[in-house]
């Protein structure tokens, strides 16, 4: 499977001592296989700190999510147990670490509803209902040790 990392830099090694804390799935590497969703992330990326769009394309073997020796978390839709994990993770409070998640990005108009819900103007059953409205959702992997990083591989161009 190609998954892609958009950024204004170009990925050639993966450093996950680069990464942020407090992201979705925690401090880890981020792809999606949705080309169009890399480019846009790119096009964030430069407009925050400058370069170029760039987006790094990676082979990624599949049957990492099937073995023992890792640690997987696969997130179908967004559920309940979603929520309470990508808010754990960016409340940094989350004490669990995965090798590799997939599941649903919190885009801007899910973590519009993340903060409401942080904030307590909506509970947790009207913030699962505003989620089922929403379109278009886009997944992403995440690869959070050097473990997980062997089963990916950049492909270069």
């Amino acid at each position: 499977m190609i998954l892609y990392h958009g950024s204004n830099v170009s990925i050639k090694t993966i450093d996950l001592n680069k990464s942020k804390p407090n992201k979705d799935f925690g401090r880890g590497f981020y792809l999606s296989d949705n080309e169009v969703q890399a480019i846009e992330m790119a096009k964030f990326k430069v407009s925050l700190y400058g370069g170029d769009v760039r987006v790094s394309k990676f082979k990624f073997d599949t049957s990492a999510l099937k073995k023992e020796s890792l640690k997987v978390k696969i997130f179908n839709s967004y559920s309940e147990e979603w929520a309470d994990f990508v808010l754990l993770n960016r409340n940094g409070e989350c004490k669990e670490i995965f090798d590799i998640v997939f599941g649903p990005i919190a885009n801007d108009k899910v973590g519009f509803q993340i903060r409401r819900l942080q904030n307590g103007v909506i509970n947790r059953k009207e913030f699962l209902r505003s989620l089922r409205y929403m379109k278009g959702i886009t997944f992403q992997y995440y690869f959070g040790t050097e473990d997980s990083l062997k089963y990916l591989q950049v492909i270069n161009e």
